[in-house]
């Protein structure tokens, strides 16, 4: 794990899993983890490799996958590849051909792909691209894989994991909509299909996450130096969640963003106005 500052320290206090409860929980088990190739899913994937499962790495670039997979295996797992954009039709459709057709079904879904754009609305007006592959690959594309592959879930009693942020359960920020708006869009439809989800057997659980410093989070400058859980912690989170089968996870001090945002909303949208004036005076 990364080194914290103090300030980390306090926001992310650390995670204890138990290592022979995710063995247990994972003996014998597929699962399925996108956006695999980097990030979260990248070190998520080297958590598990240690146990006795089948791990299915999804992400767009194969020559990163490859070079996971020899590493991966030494470890003891057993790895499939499925290199796939999954905006695209066909190589989702490709994908779900491949989970079908799995001798031993499917028992996890990891839902982590993802892909940020910080912009402003006026510098998007010519591109509404900004706001169509957000939502291809934060809502619809998750919705899609799920839809297929629940009866392989109900199958095996198993569960799906959503890989959510802290932004979608806290007012809204100016420069984030095609982001924000998207990841909100799954995370409510997964909220609502969760009842239904659990009734057949299926676990289900929600990990908002704070900043976490992975190569997504490179192009936007201020973020170098602003507080982030590290990638190997928040992969711990989902290691303890596969587990403990916990609905949730929000970080300590969200209730008092959630709070704030309904409380003190109309001076909290003064000061993000403000903001903004004094940026476009400069």
């Amino acid at each position: 794990m990364s080194t914290y500052s103090v300030i980390e320290h306090l926001l992310f206090p650390p995670t204890f899993f138990h290592s022979q409860k995710l063995r247990l929980a994972l003996e014998g088990k597929t699962v399925l983890i996108t956006g695999a190739s980097s990030g979260i899913g990248e070190q998520l994937s080297y958590l598990l490799a240690d146990q006795r499962v089948h791990l299915i790495l999804v992400a767009r670039r194969e020559d990163k996958l490859q070079a996971m997979k020899k590493e991966l295996e030494a470890r003891g797992a057993t790895i499939s590849l499925f290199a796939a954009d999954l905006r695209q039709d066909q190589e989702m459709e490709g994908l779900l051909a491949f989970l079908h057709q799995l001798p031993d079904g499917l028992d996890l879904v990891v839902s982590n792909a993802g892909h940020s754009i910080r912009r402003s609305i006026y510098d998007s007006l010519d591109r509404l691209h900004d706001f169509t592959r957000t939502m291809a690959i934060h809502y619809f594309a998750p919705v899609r894989l799920l839809m297929s592959v629940l009866p392989l879930l109900e199958k095996k009693q198993g569960q799906i994991i959503n890989i959510s942020t802290v932004n979608a359960l806290l007012l809204p920020f100016p420069q984030w909509a095609a982001y924000q708006a998207s990841k909100a869009a799954f995370d409510t439809w997964f909220r609502s299909a969760q009842p239904e989800m659990n009734n057949r057997g299926i676990a289900t659980t929600s990990i908002y996450f704070p900043l976490v410093r992975t190569p997504m989070i490179e192009p936007t400058e201020a973020y170098r130096t602003f507080p982030a859980m590290s990638s190997m912690h928040a992969a711990r989170i989902i290691g303890k969640a596969i587990y403990s089968k916990r609905k949730q996870y929000k970080p300590w001090w969200l209730i008092f963003g959630q709070l704030a945002s309904v409380v003190f909303r109309r001076w909290l949208e003064k000061g993000i106005s403000r903001s903004l004036q004094r940026g476009k005076g400069k």
